[in-house]
């Protein structure tokens, strides 16, 4: 029986002041001084034109994701914060996370932002090497990182994020455990740390750097850094994902397990479960328009929609498992009848194929990747491919 899902709410602020060639995400370039009280207020006509969609649930996770979210200075955030409490329900104790660039600082606002609701912070350091950092096209220095997060810690903030890459041009093993050496001197409590990847319509992915490290030489970095992190006390619950005791990320958490988000923003993305609806209609995608002054001058309209979707019944074990076998510990299979509506007998033939090939563990009532499955997620989850 279908069932509705956590709800999280994503608020995506789309400039930057440059744009490093490996990113693949709607971000552009700040030119002069940003909207940001225009852009708040097309923020919020947003989420009421998408408020009815969500009429009395809870949101458990907000997400101020870029883009360069600590472009906006405190005050803005703390507006669209008050302003949006007014027309949601937040959960008392919601995780309310903002990413932030160690080189876009200078409005010194960490205490700021503690003070408007931030309660966990995102850094995207990415490297400890000036040189690496320079060749990804980065704005800040390693002591920029360094000073951004004990600047973070002297306001306060106890739950908080570093970005860190590896398989870096010119990197090599013992350049990418120095790289973890220090972020872990800085006593964060959760690390992102994922490898580089050369996305299509990059400058990266249209000009390849050279000196990127082989397939090989990456997983070598990749089993290194896991076993330290091991080692430091981080868990690894999902594959680029791991966290000290209690400080997993909820708002994650709920996209990798099929969870309800709204996305207001340039170019958001959101995904909203609708269970009064008949079986072909339940499960809405809905994104916005990319370029920030069309989304501004439309906000709060139908033309800000850039596109929807309503997923057939056929697509819904791939989008459940896109992301759920991503994670370590796995999902029930109740929560995947819960949160599409299908029988479990609708993955039996392709569940034999994953556990026969070793990539899901033998357990009747749970999807469990093994190792291997982590390792070949993608080949995993393309099983439930249509």
């Amino acid at each position: 029986m279908l069932t509705t899902p956590p709800l999280s709410l994503y608020v995506h602020l789309p400039w930057c002041v440059r744009k490093c060639p490996y990113c693949d995400f709607n971000s552009h370039q700040r030119r002069g001084a940003l909207p940001f009280e225009a852009y708040v207020d097309a923020l919020i006509a947003d989420l009421e034109y998408d408020l009815p969609l969500v009429w009395g649930r809870v949101v458990h996770s907000v997400f101020f994701g870029g883009g360069t979210p600590s472009l906006f200075p405190p005050e803005a955030i703390d507006r669209f914060l008050q302003l949006a409490s007014a027309r949601l329900r937040f959960a008392p104790n919601a995780e309310i996370t903002l990413e932030a660039n160690p080189g876009t600082l200078e409005h010194g606002p960490f205490p700021g932002y503690r003070k408007a609701g931030v309660n966990r912070l995102s850094i995207g350091v990415q490297s400890f090497d000036d040189d690496c950092l320079q060749r990804l096209g980065r704005i800040h220095t390693r002591g920029d990182a360094a000073a951004a997060v004990k600047a973070a810690q002297d306001a306060g903030f106890d739950n908080i994020n570093l970005d860190l890459m590896y398989a870096l041009p010119g990197q090599s093993l013992p350049m990418a455990l120095s790289d973890l050496e220090q972020a872990l001197a800085l006593a964060p409590t959760h690390l992102s740390h994922y490898q580089l990847t050369l996305e299509a319509g990059t400058a990266f992915g249209a000009r390849p750097p050279t000196g990127i490290p082989d397939e090989d030489n990456a997983w070598d970095m990749q089993e290194a850094c896991q076993a330290r992190l091991a080692q430091a006390g981080f868990n690894q619950y999902e594959v680029s994902a791991y966290a000290r005791e209690g400080h997993r990320c909820e708002h994650n958490l709920n996209y990798w397990g099929f969870g309800d988000y709204l996305g207001i923003g340039a170019g958001a993305h959101g995904k909203l479960t609708l269970p009064t609806l008949p079986a072909e209609g339940r499960v809405l995608r809905r994104w916005k328009q990319k370029l920030p002054k069309a989304y501004m001058a439309n906000a709060g309209k139908p033309e800000a929609v850039d596109g929807e979707e309503t997923l057939a019944t056929h697509r819904l074990p791939f989008d459940f498992m896109l992301n759920a076998l991503r994670l370590n510990d796995g999902v029930s299979i109740a929560s995947f009848e819960a949160r599409t509506g299908l029988s479990r007998s609708v993955l039996d033939d392709r569940l034999a194929i994953a556990r026969e090939r070793g990539w899901l563990t033998d357990e009747p009532d749970w999807l469990r990747p093994t190792p291997l499955g982590l390792r070949f997620a993608n080949d995993v989850i393309g099983l439930f491919l249509d």
